[in-house]
């Protein structure tokens, strides 16, 4: 196996779910550096794996780097993993890929579980466009604060958060995004007890208040509703895009990103044609 830096993704829950490529990886790995020694040791005794491991977190990243830069400098195969899922997902790794990346070594994912993924597919909201933006701060001001930056993006929204902050930040969001936006929380997915709960973030809120849930858990939030354009917003798309496409071709893509129909782009377009000297 070529020496280089492995990003491997390890299952979320369900252990079935690791890949045979993920397996030969680790198996051929001269060092496997993850979150947690004991944890990792664990999974990969499960599979008759015994190479070295080595932790590299958020609280020693800085001094391990060198470390692994060395270990890559000397042509060795590094897997680098998380305690559950694809490594660097709000996890450490950023600045060793990117220093990696500048030392010249090879670095390359081997692709596998994600809860992000997961729980946008079963969370019955748009899937079309996400924004991930991992865990909300813990402090409820710094919470707001930032759900109002999330409020306008037009897309459902993937929030990690922990089980006691769940009924508060729930509460968050309805007083933030409003009520009519739908909300699902997905709880323990792929494990036994799995559970996807969809409601209005109020609705929501109140389950958690009743029942405090356990376990690893992701919010989603659907995008906000669009207001229809208008006119004049489509004669500014078009005016920015006329002078370099065709009539058809802006019109196309005006549609396509305001969501109207191409017909009314055009016939506005032909209006804004007819009004340029």
């Amino acid at each position: 196996m070529q020496g280089g830096l492995y990003l491997v993704a390890t299952p979320i829950g369900n252990l079935g779910d690791i890949t045979l490529r993920a397996l030969a990886v680790l198996a051929c790995a001269d060092v496997v550096y993850c979150e947690d020694t004991r944890h990792s040791r664990t999974l990969l005794a499960h599979f008759g794996i015994d190479r070295p491991l080595r932790a590299y977190h958020e609280h020693n990243a800085d001094a391990e780097r060198p470390r692994v830069l060395s270990e890559l400098a000397r042509g060795h195969v590094v897997a680098l993993i998380s305690d559950a899922g694809t490594p660097l997902v709000s996890d450490p790794g950023f600045k060793l890929v990117r220093e990696s990346l500048a030392a010249g070594h090879h670095v390359t994912g081997v692709p596998g579980a994600s809860s992000v993924i997961s729980a946008v597919t079963v969370s019955g909201l748009p899937t079309d466009r996400f924004h991930f933006a991992g865990f909300l701060p813990a402090r409820e001001g710094q919470r707001t604060s930032r759900l109002a930056e999330l409020a306008a993006i037009p897309a459902t929204l993937v929030l990690f958060e922990a089980p006691k902050r769940l009924a508060a930040t729930l509460a968050d969001i309805a007083g933030v995004l409003g009520g009519e936006r739908s909300v699902a929380v997905a709880r323990e997915l792929t494990k036994r007890f799995e559970e996807v709960r969809r409601g209005t973030a109020a609705e929501l809120a109140a389950w958690a208040e009743a029942e405090p849930p356990r376990g690893e858990i992701v919010i989603l939030v659907g995008p906000p509703p669009q207001r229809e354009a208008a006119d004049e917003d489509i004669e500014v798309e078009l005016a920015a895009l006329m002078p370099a496409a065709s009539l058809k071709e802006a019109a196309k893509a005006v549609a396509s990103k305001l969501g109207v129909p191409r017909s009314r782009a055009y016939d506005i377009g032909l209006r804004l044609k007819g009004r340029t000297p």
